[in-house]
């Protein structure tokens, strides 16, 4: 399993929820993405999502993956799993997006504003959202820690990087992109938490559309997979087992080939 954090923070946000993934049985592969957590960033010249893709192929040949990943994107993260699938298909198996970016849509919170592009969206607004997606609620106690502890030393060590990822993520209309996997008939699940301000219905029912599926809706803000990990778990256990089952069978189909050969 791989699985990719979102905008600002690292692999290290995320200890629960990926304890929850090693519980059912996967060996989990979660990098600090390029200028997260650490890791350089990208070089100017490939500082795009399909960038990022490229380097997520090239950690999986580091690590010694010689398979193909069941895929596991948040938020930044999200896109970023989209542009792997895409740009390397023999790297991914399967894919589940949660509240991740690329849909194209968004509108005001009014209901009656026109809607409009996602890349259209103020700054302002992102901004307003963040912290309103945690608070008031118990989610604040356990998530502001964590993205505290994440995105301060993230803003002090690679303050452009975090920009340009933003402006990434803010601009990102992956589509066509998902069309173009629904064409290849690649298992793709998105979920989406019914409280997430930063990423909006809009944006999650163009990834479903996109995709030819009506996606999944849970209950929680855009971090409530940190929020609470042992709902994240029991999500995504179902699409676990599904992988597995078609890794299994994978490997069957190549002893018996390899077996007439």
């Amino acid at each position: 399993m791989l699985f990719l954090h979102g905008w600002g923070l690292s692999h290290r946000s995320y200890r629960h929820a990926l304890a929850r993934l090693r519980e059912v049985g996967s060996r989990v592969h979660a990098p600090a993405l390029p200028g997260f957590g650490g890791t350089d960033a990208l070089p100017s010249d490939s500082f795009t999502l399909e960038g990022y893709a490229d380097w997520v192929a090239e950690f999986l040949d580091e690590v010694g993956v010689d398979e193909p990943v069941f895929c596991v994107g948040h938020s930044f993260g999200g896109g970023v799993a989209i542009q792997l699938a895409v740009r390397h298909p023999e790297r991914v198996r399967s894919l589940v997006l949660v509240n991740s970016i690329g849909g194209a849509t968004w509108q005001r919170d009014d209901g009656d504003s026109p809607a409009i592009s996602m890349a259209e969206r103020p700054w302002w607004d992102w901004g307003i959202h963040f912290p309103r997606d945690v608070l008031p609620t118990r989610e604040a106690v356990r998530v502001v820690p964590t993205i505290l502890r994440e995105t301060v030393p993230n803003l002090v060590e690679s303050p452009l990087a975090m920009w340009r990822a933003g402006k990434l993520a803010r601009t990102a209309d992956l589509t066509e992109e998902l069309e173009e996997l629904k064409r290849r008939r690649l298992p793709v699940v998105v979920l989406w938490g019914a409280r997430d301000k930063l990423i909006p219905r809009e944006s999650f029912d163009d990834l479903c559309a996109a995709i030819g599926s009506e996606g999944e809706v849970v209950e929680g803000s855009h971090a409530w997979l940190l929020a609470d990990p042992d709902a994240f778990g029991e999500v995504i256990t179902n699409h676990v087992e599904v992988a597995q089952l078609a890794r299994r069978l994978d490997q069957s189909k190549w002893r018996f080939w390899r077996g007439a050969a």
